[in-house]
């Protein structure tokens, strides 16, 4: 059901520190490779083998709830007592917004669009890659970390002011309408002024784990940024081009 390419040794030990990954899986092969994968790579691991059980966890019945806090949870769909499309929804209704990463033998595209749409954050279909698998976590984790803290009222820099909430940006005390992904790229930069991002970091943030396509569609995106931030999209004073490593914002 998997493909047995388990990483060595972690390549990036200090992604793993820390981390608590709830691997909810009935297929004792999948969840004992699982377990070695992600000790490998410095993750701490508990598992669950029913919904139930999972459930149990972030409920606090008969566990400690600061023992068991969670970044990242691997769900099977098919487990018996709660099935992971039920678990997925009730932690979403409960609020809990755990990143949850979906591995389930159910491949249609009908199964992976109901399971993105109940709140799951991405989808993995055995068989699978557990060099693909350990990339979508370490992913998963990294979005979850920049958004640990809530976004302020306002982002300022300069001339441009951004509301988060509102999805407005004035520049120089005029309102720009900017597309979803012009409008995400902006919000991710001024969070982190002056901050280097690679294109591929970009749109890992942005577009997602799961995009296919042209890294260059980066380019294009900041192209339209610039002509609607910028006195001279030519000589950019707000999206520096960084030769070599990618983009900052001041």
């Amino acid at each position: 059901m998997l493909s047995l390419d388990i990483p060595k040794s972690p390549s990036s030990p200090q992604l793993g520190r820390n981390s608590h990954i709830l691997v909810v899986e009935d297929e004792a092969l999948i969840r004992e490779m699982l377990v070695l994968a992600l000790e490998e790579e410095g993750y701490k691991v508990v598992t669950a083998t029913d919904g139930r059980t999972a459930l149990n966890f972030f409920q606090g019945d008969n566990f400690s709830t600061e023992q068991f806090s969670f970044d990242l949870v691997i769900l099977d769909l098919m487990l018996p007592q709660v099935n992971g499309l039920d678990l997925c929804r009730l932690l979403r209704y409960q609020g809990n917004q755990v990143p949850i990463l979906i591995l389930s033998a159910k491949a249609t595209e009908t199964d992976r669009v109901l399971g993105l749409e109940v709140g799951a954050d991405d989808y993995l279909t055995k068989p699978f890659s557990m060099r693909e698998l350990i990339a979508r976590c370490r992913a998963l984790l990294r979005r979850q970390r920049l958004a640990v803290s809530p976004p302020p009222p306002t982002l300022q820099f300069k001339e441009v002011i951004l509301y988060p909430q509102e999805c407005r940006v004035i520049v120089r005390g005029e309102e720009v309408n900017l597309s979803p992904k012009e409008f995400r790229l902006l919000e991710l930069f001024m969070s982190y002024t002056r901050r280097v991002w690679s294109r591929e970091q970009l749109i890992d943030q942005v577009w997602g784990s799961d995009f296919v396509g042209d890294s260059k569609t980066v380019d294009v995106h900041i192209r339209w940024l610039r002509e609607k931030l910028e006195r001279d999209p030519s000589q950019p004073e707000y999206i520096i081009t960084v030769r070599g490593f990618g983009y900052r914002f001041g």
